[in-house]
């Protein structure tokens, strides 16, 4: 049964959370911003007044899930006076309070989001590194843990770009998920994951070792001013490539976007190459490639803004051993994080986009600088 320190526990850490986010001043902001909203040239410009409906929705997420979090952490003060007089079972009041703890920890981890950036969509790029046959087949399995993930947190996942691997597994995806927070949460994926197991494609069945990169960035939406001169850009197209089958394309409807560009501070070489085959459609494909170039520069700037990083292209670590971030090890059953110490045995259920462990931890100790 839940003990009373345990509640008292909960609610300071509520406390705790009122005064971190000012809900009080929050509150008046939302009124605030809310008259703006209906004030007769409201929608005699759309743009500011789409800009200014995100702004309220944003302050009303803010306010309404503290709102939950106060109502539940003050019901279940009251639970275990229920219990003892047989209104309520043990067993309610111990799911009642999990599930406060949960919304608690979730708001927590939100208020760690606190830059700019952290509120997008993100775009990540997998690719396979060391370890041949194995590492395509590690790469596709990382496809499959971070769509998992995605989808088990209400995000919508796309494949943007899929390289196939010649026999299995994938040599390069690119996949963008839909929603608010993706960057904020999956920016803590970036970096070498190294994978230890008595390989399936090794006929002697003996332990490898293996790796893929994950390079996370914000996915940016037209909120955001990104200038991209159009004489540093290349296109060619193709035939987009997948398992095979039917469903192959046979026009060339698959992008390829090469940027030639300068940084306008340095004057240094920046360089990108973007394929997209997401859709039957060159015209769309183009438009998608195009975003995808308008994220990664706008990450790259973000990196030159902060002063503890260096720029993007420049941190990326060499896809080998000593590197990694995270080791996943099959048969030791155990899946650590090398920069925060976390460490499971649920090996399986980390493959199947159980990662919150992982970065409510990164988040904790990483969060005011990453």
């Amino acid at each position: 049964m839940i003990l009373a320190d345990q509640i008292k526990e909960l609610e300071q850490r509520r406390e705790a959370l009122e005064r971190c986010l000012g809900i009080d001043q929050k509150r008046i902001d939302l009124r605030n911003e809310e008259e703006k909203t209906q004030e007769p040239d409201f929608w005699d410009t759309p743009d500011k007044a789409r800009e200014q409906l995100r702004k309220v929705a944003a302050i009303k997420a803010w306010v309404d899930d503290y709102d939950a979090v106060a109502k539940d952490v003050e019901d279940l003060g009251l639970m275990p006076d229920f219990v003892k007089e047989g209104v309520m079972s043990e067993v309610e009041l111990d799911d009642h309070y999990a599930q406060t703890l949960e919304r608690i920890e979730t708001l927590e981890m939100r208020n760690m989001l606190r830059r700019e950036e952290d509120k997008l969509g993100a775009i990540m790029d997998i690719n396979a590194g060391a370890g041949g046959t194995e590492a395509l087949d590690w790469a596709s399995m990382l496809l499959r843990m971070y769509t998992r993930w995605g989808e088990a947190h209400g995000y919508k996942v796309k494949v943007l770009d899929y390289q196939a691997g010649d026999e299995v597994g994938v040599k390069s995806c690119t996949l963008e998920f839909e929603g608010e927070y993706a960057y904020g949460y999956l920016k803590s994926e970036n970096g070498v994951h190294r994978m230890v197991r008595l390989s399936p494609f090794n006929a002697n069945n003996k332990r490898q070792t293996t790796f893929a990169s994950v390079f996370v960035s914000p996915a940016v939406d037209d909120t955001i001013e990104v200038t991209v001169n159009p004489s540093d850009i290349e296109w060619d197209t193709f035939r987009s490539s997948g398992a095979g089958g039917q469903n192959v394309n046979k026009v060339e409807t698959a992008v390829r976007l090469r940027y030639h560009g300068k940084d306008a501070d340095t004057g240094e070489p920046v360089e990108f190459l973007i394929e997209n085959m997401e859709t039957r459609s060159q015209l769309m494909n183009r438009e998608n490639a195009m975003r995808i170039l308008r994220s990664k520069l706008y990450q790259r700037e973000l990196d030159k803004r902060m002063a503890t990083q260096q720029a993007l292209e420049a941190s990326k670590k060499k896809i080998e051993w000593g590197s990694q971030i995270r080791s996943y090890v099959f048969d030791d059953r155990r899946v650590k994080d090398h920069r925060t110490g976390v460490q499971t045995s649920a090996v399986e259920a980390v493959m199947d986009g159980d990662l919150d462990a992982f970065i409510k931890a990164y988040l904790m100790e990483y969060g005011a600088e990453a």
